[in-house]
């Protein structure tokens, strides 16, 4: 009767695979018997160097992985007994995680946190989701999937990992719906239906889950199940490749700022501008950003603080207020976070180059002279003004002085260009901006002035 009980369930877990997945997952499954004899008995033995640059995984998550799988019982036996993984642990595992609902999930990633039974600490969650973080950028770089982006591009990933951590972690809630923090959020013991309500709420959680499985296992990773949340994970990246340039983003940041973007916009990134190639000039930003389609801007101050924001339409330099309630702000570093509109005004976006009235510069949030994030036509200076915090996106002060000198600076257009931005019979901003074109002229600077007619290019860099 046993054997029939633990076939049946074997089975249902079975079914929610096609018959390719399931040949997948058995391939999956001999070559790691081969390999994890050995994984269980050094259980964190070798060093971290090796196992990290020649494994698709690192061991911590190697290990967490093992202890998923190894805590799902089997019908009629113990599986105390064995160090080796069952076949149906491992299918069970994949099925749970994979295919199931959060109720089917939670068990296995409470022993991911924990090889004990029982609630587990803050501490431990931290170090759970440091790790998995850590692994999703391992893997993708490891299978050549960061799309352009790679760890010599963009900034050092360590403190993109604690950021987007501590990110994850600042939605755990108490039963009672109180949000524990700093130290006392470490050594608060949180039982498995709060974790589970918080595996619900964090879409990430899941997802890099399933990155991990998929990528480092090299289980279902090819097959057409995946959904849009994993393909679009990391966008695209255009225009970076071969200039030498470290972005301001870490990939951490990347992930997370690219899944509050609206979905047809999360495939591709392109760089505009950027302070570092294109120089320290407002002309020069204006001239590489209007009319390219929704964009991000991010800076960073003298102070080492991160920022940005996401503007939904095409920048165009204009005196008025634009944009949409998608357009949000957000903060890289030293925290990671997003800040959408609260429905208060609708100061979204603005831009405005040569004017004599209304204050020039780039602006998004607040009012003029008191910005959630603005940057002067006095290239250099801005301000992100927030007592205590921005009326259009309930932002609080996102630079370290209220009052900031720039640093750097990268405009990013997210999705597809606009059709009006292609090269074909392309207008320069001085065709289209004739108050640009007196504005170079009394500065002395001749019309084919150098760069500013350069047509924005979408190069092919696959990598």
């Amino acid at each position: 009767e046993m054997g029939n009980a633990e076939s049946n369930a074997y089975q249902n877990h079975l079914c929610r695979f096609l018959l390719e997945e399931q040949a997948d997952i058995d391939g999956v499954f001999d070559t790691l018997s081969g390999l994890s004899s050995s994984a269980g008995a050094k259980n964190g033995k070798a060093t971290k160097k090796t196992a990290y640059t020649r494994e698709p995984l690192p061991e911590q998550m190697t290990v967490r992985l093992y202890n998923g799988m190894k805590s799902i019982g089997l019908t009629g036996k113990s599986s105390g007994l064995s160090e080796q993984i069952a076949k149906e642990q491992f299918v069970i595992f994949m099925s749970n995680l994979l295919k199931g609902n959060a109720d089917e999930k939670i068990t296995i990633i409470m022993r991911m946190i924990s090889k004990t039974e029982g609630p587990v600490k803050g501490k431990q969650i931290q170090e759970f989701t440091e790790d998995l973080i850590i692994s999703v950028v391992h893997v993708l770089s490891y299978r050549k999937e960061l799309k352009g982006w790679n760890l010599e591009n963009t900034r050092d990933s360590a403190s993109g990992v604690k950021a987007l951590a501590s990110q994850l972690l600042s939605e755990l809630k108490l039963a009672d719906g109180t949000k524990p923090v700093g130290p006392q959020l470490m050594e608060t013991n949180f039982d498995q239906s709060v974790i589970e309500d918080w595996v619900y709420r964090v879409p990430q959680i899941s997802i890099f889950l399933s990155v991990v499985i998929r990528q480092g296992l090299h289980v279902l990773h090819s097959l057409p199940d995946q959904t849009k949340d994993i393909l679009n994970l990391v966008p695209g990246c255009k225009g970076i490749k071969g200039r030498g340039l470290v972005s301001l983003f870490d990939i951490p940041s990347i992930i997370y700022i690219n899944s509050h973007l609206p979905a047809e916009l999360q495939h591709k990134w392109q760089l505009l501008f950027s302070s570092r190639l294109h120089g320290e000039s407002f002309s020069q930003l204006c001239g590489h950003i209007v009319n390219k389609g929704p964009c991000i801007v991010i800076l960073k101050d003298v102070d080492g603080y991160i920022f940005g924001g996401f503007a939904s339409h095409s920048w165009e330099a204009k005196p008025q207020f634009q944009g949409d309630n998608r357009c949000f702000l957000f903060s890289v570093f030293p925290s990671l976070a997003v800040y959408t509109y609260t429905g208060y005004n609708d100061h979204y976006m603005y831009l405005n180059h040569g004017q004599q009235t209304m204050p020039n510069g780039l602006g998004m949030g607040g009012q003029h002279g008191y910005f959630g994030l603005w940057v002067d036509s006095d290239y250099g200076k801005g301000h992100s003004k927030a007592k205590p915090r921005c009326t259009t996106y309930n932002s609080p002060q996102l630079s370290a002085k209220e009052d900031f000198t720039l640093d750097a600076m990268e405009v990013w257009a997210v999705g597809d260009l606009p059709e009006s931005a292609g090269t074909k019979g392309k207008k320069s901003i001085l065709d289209v901006d004739p108050e640009a074109q007196a504005l170079l002229e009394m500065t002395g600077k001749s019309r084919q002035s150098e760069g500013l007619r350069e047509p924005v290019e979408e190069d092919d860099d696959d990598d």
